[in-house]
């Protein structure tokens, strides 16, 4: 196996720089895993392979406004930084966090200050700085990161000292993925209609995107089960394997919740012999993360329900407060999840190497080249596709 197996020629004119209007409208590939064959229908029609008693299962993970543009204390110059995670272990206040910054060179050495004013991205010279950001240190084994002090400056509306989260939300802007370049709409198109109100992601969790409140409602009145998990997506997401060997890639790490409610209903599935149907990948991540193999097993087992998988020992437990780094490529394991709704992926990514594992790559190459074929349009924003 190597990386190249999961590459593909994407067309850029296919890449969506916008999002369907409305949610629901996108085209979706409907890939049956048990023969390879393909529909292709619109993603309300996804209600069409429900079934009563299913259960989906979404990632509730709120953007936050990460992207945050100021200057350079004492020169002026332009600065970017993308906030990734807070770093409790170095301040357990919550006022360091691990980022990306640009340019790199500009902001190497400890004690660095950048200003960032109100407004963020298209602020005015007289708006007022917000909040200043002071670099610390370098993160060890990432490609450019920093950690970085940040402290409000200034007084809220209501005469109080502003708040951090207070000053973040006045000077950033939610980011979106580097490959859309001309999105200049409403930025809650980037958030999910059920997203929770706490902010803890870097890049929204797209396979949620297609759904509206009246669809959620439909598949609800079908008999279909909705329950929330939560991954916070960092923006590693984006970034391509660059290994020829992929099982040298090292996955990023992301924190993440399955409540015992969640695990509940997933038994509760699995023993009415239904489906436990994952929105998007982060939720597929979250719950195989949350398989035990020491777990004493369910009964009946928690198992795949239509095609051979993983049986036997283990179960699914809760977790809060959780980290992972699981990595799903060809060969891997699904002890939990059934099928998936998804978005179409960057090539050589590892969520190519996801998909790859829950139907095979042979199938994931075919429905993408006749994807491409027909003019699908492809990440964040693009159409959908349901493996099951």
């Amino acid at each position: 196996m190597r990386t190249d197996d999961f590459d593909y020629p994407l067309p850029d004119e296919l890449i969506a720089q916008a999002p369907a209007e409305p949610r629901d409208s996108c085209r979706l590939l409907v890939l049956h895993r048990e023969d390879g064959s393909v529909e292709h229908r619109r993603f309300t029609d996804i209600l069409d392979y429900l079934e009563p008693g299913d259960l989906l299962v979404a990632n509730q993970t709120r953007v936050m406004p990460a992207r945050l543009v100021g200057r350079k204390r004492g020169t002026g110059g332009v600065c970017e930084t993308l906030l990734l995670k807070r770093r409790e272990d170095v301040d357990p206040l919550g006022g360091v966090w691990e980022c990306l910054v640009n340019p790199g060179k500009r902001l190497r050495q400890p004690g660095t200050v950048i200003e960032y004013r109100a407004g963020g991205l298209h602020a005015p010279e007289s708006a007022p700085v917000v909040l200043t950001g002071e670099i610390v240190d370098f993160v060890e084994g990432s490609r450019g990161g920093r950690l970085v002090r940040f402290s409000p400056v200034g007084e809220s509306a209501g005469g109080a000292p502003r708040t951090l989260d207070e000053a973040i939300h006045a000077a950033g802007h939610v980011p979106l993925p580097p490959y859309i370049t001309s999105y200049e709409g409403d930025p809650e198109k980037y958030q999910t209609v059920y997203a929770m109100s706490e902010e803890h992601s870097a890049a929204a969790p797209t396979a949620g995107l297609h759904f509206t409140p009246e669809l959620i409602e439909r598949i609800r009145e079908k008999g279909v089960g909705w329950a929330t998990v939560e991954l916070e997506v960092g923006i590693d997401t984006f970034r391509l394997v660059t290994e020829d060997d992929p099982t040298q890639h090292v996955m990023h790490t992301e924190r993440y919740h399955v409540s015992q409610e969640v695990v509940d209903a997933v038994h509760a599935t699995k023993a009415a012999g239904h489906r436990v149907i994952a929105v998007g990948t982060t939720s597929v991540r979250s719950l195989e993360s949350a398989w035990d193999p020491d777990a004493a097993p369910s009964e009946p087992p928690v198992a795949a329900r239509r095609f051979e998988g993983a049986a036997g020992t283990g179960d699914i437990v809760a977790r809060e407060n959780a980290t992972t780094n699981l990595y799903l490529m060809p060969g891997s394991d699904f002890h939990v999840v059934d099928a998936m709704i998804t978005n179409f992926h960057v090539p050589r990514s590892t969520l190519m190497m996801l998909v790859s594992a829950f139907a095979t790559r042979d199938q994931i190459m075919a429905a993408y080249q006749d994807a491409i074929d027909v003019r699908y349009r492809f990440l964040s924003f693009g159409d959908a596709m349901f493996i099951e």
